[in-house]
């Protein structure tokens, strides 16, 4: 594991490329509205486990189960799903084509939502995708199209798509010319932090989250600054593999990072969002680097505990476990109450 202490808390990156550069929305009271059109909309549970926080070295370990969102498995369900039930709103009775890149969950968003609300969506993904999660996005309607070596590839075919037929572009990342769709994929991703809000008192002395392009680690620092201020240590947690967010905060400026694939497929993101580093820049207090052994690990804590999710979606307690080595710098101690997300079920 290596940590950097945020220099940028609370102030945020000055650099000129993110002038105009929007923080992420607080607003939550809009997607939790929206999402209530969508099937299987029921909150996710809250889970507390006293066995793994004392493996851990923890007072108290929360974990926001994200592995059966709207029946996808994934967080990702709130967030295009969120985007395209707007659109159909604001737009009645009109037909629409979404196309994203996705290293997986993403895509079923797109795809479920847009089925469920009688639209057309394609989605891209890099060579790198498991098959399951191309049957997967198939199941629910969606057109695959396998397209270059790295989600960075994919996501140029997709963009290229989209301009060439004319039709919407859908990403979950955020770049120059390109914010308000991630804008508002990142607004749906708020409803599971509220839920959090909602029902977790008092609030955690520490959140992990873990990040790809950084937007659900984002959005969920920036509603817990919101309700909770300064109360938790946030903590952000990239696979040594795709530091893009990490070299960027070091940097002080958006960097495209390069590596090897990690077994974080979900995480394994060499470009940061503009929104989300933006966001965490301000937010966040510390970033820390896993290796593909510290994030199997965490994966296999799941399992150990009975809520198996896959090293993607236990990299946040991954963060953890790595870290007790480094409470110390983390300011870590064992009244620690923490907060993790298991952002997706277990690689089928």
């Amino acid at each position: 594991m290596r940590i950097v202490k945020n220099p940028h808390r609370s102030i945020g990156l000055t650099d000129p490329s993110l002038t105009g550069v929007p923080h992420p929305s607080i607003s939550a009271r809009k997607p939790i509205e929206m999402l209530k059109r969508c099937p299987r909309a029921e909150k996710t549970p809250l889970l507390q486990s006293p066995d793994l926080a004392a493996r851990l070295g923890v007072s108290q370990l929360w974990l926001k189960d994200e592995r059966n969102r709207m029946g996808l498995g994934s967080f990702k369900a709130l967030g295009a799903a969120y985007v395209i039930a707007r659109n159909t709103a604001e737009e009645a009775n009109s037909k629409a084509t979404y196309i994203t890149a996705s290293a997986g969950n993403h895509g079923m968003s797109v795809a479920a939502g847009a089925a469920a609300f009688g639209q057309e969506a394609v989605v891209y993904i890099s060579e790198q995708v498991p098959q399951s999660f191309a049957n997967r996005i198939e199941a629910t309607g969606a057109d695959v199209v396998r397209e270059g070596a790295t989600y960075e590839d994919s996501m140029e075919a997709a963009a290229q798509a989209a301009q060439k037929l004319g039709a919407m572009l859908l990403s979950d990342s955020s770049w120059d010319g390109y914010m308000d769709a991630p804008f508002g994929v990142m607004e749906g991703y708020l409803v599971l932090m509220d839920e959090v809000c909602n029902n977790l008192t008092p609030p955690p002395t520490h959140i992990f989250l873990q990040a790809g392009v950084g937007g659900l680690a984002a959005s969920a620092a920036a509603l817990a600054r919101d309700r909770w201020r300064d109360a938790p240590k946030i903590i952000v947690v990239e696979p040594e593999a795709a530091p893009a967010l990490i070299k960027s905060i070091e940097a002080g400026r958006p960097l495209d990072t390069t590596g090897p694939d990690s077994a974080m497929g979900r995480l394994d993101c060499k470009t940061p969002s503009l929104i989300a580093l933006k966001g965490l820049a301000r937010d966040a207090d510390f970033f820390v680097e896993i290796t593909e052994e510290e994030g199997q690990a965490g994966a296999d804590l799941t399992v150990q505990a009975g809520i198996a999710s896959s090293p993607s979606g236990a990299a946040g307690i991954a963060g953890l476990a790595a870290g007790q080595p480094h409470f110390g710098a983390l300011g870590i101690g064992q009244d620690a109450r923490v907060l993790a997300i298991l952002s997706e079920g277990p690689e089928v």
